[in-house]
């Protein structure tokens, strides 16, 4: 999974609908509305009505607003969410300022706002909230209308009865605030490793059924691959030395490129084999020779480098990396212009190779989920007709990828920076320990069940 779309998913998990703010607004107005009605008509205290509905009638205000401005689903951003809850602490700080202060019972509630702040936004949103209701209720311990009461008698609380209130908001903001941003956090998480476990889990799926598909479609181009060479060494002993030099020079490539066809359809069925000559150990630059050998008679110019600092690194062939990095060879062969170029570095640490062509690059539109199945990053090619643009699936990066992130190695995808030439770079990094012993650090992949294509007792490379 990329980071992209884990950063996607934290940002969802973060970011609460407006619905819910507007719903629980109703509520508090609610309630609020029946302990003045009940106040004044029920018990008979005095109360400044008007004055109190009329700052119960602002929220009512700011929710029909909200309503009428925005969808339901709409989702707020953190400054949006604790603007809103902001206010709410401001709108029970002027009912309480109406209704006693801190010596209203009621004071308790600017915990609410904190609360579902500390739920749903950054801990500095809830830090400042916090602050606010803090800050608003010294305030109110100090200056607030007297506490309503029968017309035939005044109560009067003492000081260190409201200094007790006071320290009970304090503390309880900053416990609950605390407690509930701790359960949300841990219910983020655990929501977000499962949602990472799922789209693992449906790449490793759509996989295994590529494999088998790979495995029928090996086993169906066989025939008429056979067929095709049979025909080609016919045509070439037919001919002979009277050949034209241009036919001769076609039937040697059609000869040799029908070969490759019979080299990769073996490749693919091997690919779930434990055949000891995969297990050879193979050094880095011998490998990148590999790779780059079947492509140099199709016309780029291939630039291929290899240096470090320290021994050369010596890796155990792979069928499922190795196909993996032929593909990424391929599609640089495929849409480069005139140039190819395949480095290859090493240091006491990390193993890299890089693949970067003067091509048109990655089209801007499916950069950013290159790599994902039945997302195609296809533009016109070298050898691809402009009317066929767009019609792969995507499926050859999404397997390579897989693959090749499966041994240990991060792959990045991108397109070569600045304002020059343009140009697709794909990198492939390792830990030189992955890359040597196959030991690579615990990660994601290691909770995947082991696909078909990855036989049990190979070393990743």
């Amino acid at each position: 999974m990329t980071d992209d779309t884990l950063n996607g998913l934290v940002r969802d998990t973060r970011h609460v609908r407006l619905d819910t703010f507007v719903r629980l607004r109703w509520l508090a107005i609610t309630g609020q509305s029946a302990a003045v009605v009940g106040a004044q008509f029920g018990l008979g205290l005095a109360l400044p009505f008007g004055w109190c509905f009329l700052v119960i009638a602002a929220s009512s205000w700011l929710n029909l607003a909200l309503r009428i401005r925005f969808p339901a689903s709409y989702r707020l951003s953190d400054e949006s969410a604790a603007l809103l809850l902001a206010f709410d602490i401001v709108q029970l700080a002027a009912l309480l300022f109406l209704t006693g202060g801190l010596q209203n019972p009621f004071s308790l509630l600017f915990l609410a706002p904190v609360l579902i702040s500390a739920t749903a936004l950054p801990p500095e949103r809830t830090l400042a909230l916090g602050l606010l209701a803090v800050g608003l209720a010294t305030l109110l311990a100090l200056v607030h209308r007297p506490l309503p009461w029968f017309s035939d008698g005044r109560i009067e609380l003492p000081f260190l009865y409201v200094s007790g209130i006071w320290t009970a908001i304090l503390l309880g903001t900053a416990f609950t605030g605390v407690y509930a941003w701790r359960v949300a956090e841990e219910t983020r998480q655990l929501s977000q490793a499962l949602a990472a476990t799922e789209l693992v889990l449906a790449r490793e799926q759509h996989l295994s059924q590529l494999d088998g598909l790979a495995a029928a479609a090996a086993h169906e181009l066989g025939t008429p691959l056979g067929t095709i060479m049979v025909v080609t060494k016919e045509l070439v002993r037919q001919l002979g030395p009277t050949a034209a030099p241009a036919v001769a020079e076609d039937l040697r490539l059609l000869q040799e490129q029908a070969e490759r066809c019979r080299g990769i359809l073996a490749k693919l069925t091997s690919l779930g084999n434990d055949e000891a000559g995969f297990l050879e150990t193979v050094t880095f630059s011998h490998l990148v020779e590999e790779l780059v050998a079947p492509q140099r008679s199709l016309g780029p110019a291939l630039d291929v480098s290899a240096s470090g600092e320290g021994p050369e690194p010596v890796c155990r062939r792979n069928p499922g990396v190795m196909f993996g990095l032929a593909n990424l060879v391929d599609n640089a062969v495929d849409f480069a212009d005139t140039r190819v170029v395949i480095a290859a570095r090493w240091t006491a640490e990390r193993v890299a190779l890089e693949v970067r062509d003067d091509g048109p690059g990655f089209p801007n539109e499916v950069l950013l989920r290159a790599g994902e199945p039945y997302v195609t990053t296809r533009a016109p090619g070298r050898n691809r007709p402009a009317d066929s643009a767009g019609a792969g699936l995507g499926l050859g990066l999404f397997i390579a990828k897989t693959l090749i992130e499966r041994s240990g190695a991060q792959l990045t995808l991108s397109n070569v920076p600045g304002s020059g030439p343009t140009g697709a770079v794909a990198r492939v990094s390792w830990t030189r320990a992955a890359f040597e012993r196959g030991t690579a650090p615990a990660s994601s992949h290691d909770i995947v069940p082991r696909s078909p294509l990855t036989p049990a007792g190979t070393d990743p490379i």
